[in-house]
């Protein structure tokens, strides 16, 4: 079982093998500013076998206006969708995309989000897939057979904005933002209508977690950096957020790789943050 990243040659080596069929491979591309964008890179060439899932469709609920752009999707309608995939308890599930994993991830932690353990994200994406030799195709995938996924105990804890802004006032605990610098700082802000971050928060940039060929750092060096982040604190301490509840997800399988377990997402993020008319807002340069 892989339940954090399998590499391009051992997905390979494993779809190669006759029966294989307890291995499901999604793409998970999107693009932020188009969302239609993932859907368009899918078909026109994708790993063979995967079935694309979109961002706003699958991997998110119903936005209020006011619990972010990303909110978390009822945990029996997600577990639904990917039984109706062929996803089943037995599912070896792998995620991709073409951007870092940012997407991969987020679909990596809902399905551990309502219990299942065995999905991986492809370290490395798409690109590493294609260095490694290995083809695409822009052949539909054939149909599975739906499974019976039910939802189980969640492996991921979450809390909302009244538990974070208690969690704040308590002390104890620490926020690490996934975003770019510069919209961490306030600046360049083009997703959400208010720039800034969370007071206190300190800035992770969840790309710090790849080195220069897109695959993530080894478990060590990421050890390193987020134990720096947590100055001494416990993994349980960590709650992790990002713009909407997507990258925020990057940091914890990071951790998760790193052995850090059991930090908690911030599902609303910047985005439920800087919608709420009491929410306090700073800006600059990280601390």
């Amino acid at each position: 079982m892989y339940d954090t990243l399998i590499a391009a040659e051992e997905l390979a080596r494993a779809l190669a093998q006759p029966g294989r069929d307890d291995i499901l491979v999604l793409d998970c591309g999107f693009d932020l500013t188009d969302v239609q964008a993932g859907r368009r890179h899918y078909d026109a060439g994708h790993i063979p076998g995967a079935v694309y899932v979109h961002l706003e469709d699958t991997l998110s609920g119903t936005k209020t206006g006011g619990n972010g752009r990303h909110p978390l999707p009822d945990r029996t309608a997600f577990a639904q969708a990917m039984a109706a995939l062929g996803v089943s308890r037995q599912t070896q599930v792998v995620a991709y995309d073409n951007a870092g994993g940012m997407y991969a991830a987020r679909l990596w932690w809902l399905l551990r989000w309502i219990g299942h353990d065995a999905v991986a994200v492809l370290d490395g994406g798409e690109g590493a897939w294609k260095a490694a030799g290995c083809p695409l195709t822009t052949d539909a995938p054939a149909k599975r057979a739906a499974g019976a996924l039910p939802v189980r105990d969640s492996r991921q804890p979450t809390l909302g904005y009244v538990q974070l802004r208690q969690a704040l006032a308590a002390g104890g605990r620490v926020v690490l933002d996934a975003r770019a610098p510069d919209r961490y700082r306030g600046e360049n802000e083009t997703l959400d209508a208010v720039g800034g971050h969370i007071p206190g928060a300190c800035n992770r940039f969840f790309r710090d977690n790849l080195g220069a060929d897109g695959r993530f750092l080894p478990a060590d060096q990421l050890r390193q950096a987020f134990l720096l982040r947590m100055d001494g604190r416990a993994p349980t301490d960590v709650i992790s957020q990002c713009g909407s509840g997507v990258t925020a997800c990057h940091n914890l399988l990071a951790m998760e790789v790193a052995g850090l377990t059991g930090a908690t997402l911030y599902p609303g993020s910047w985005s439920e943050w800087s919608a709420q008319p009491d929410a306090p807002i700073a800006t600059g340069p990280d601390a």
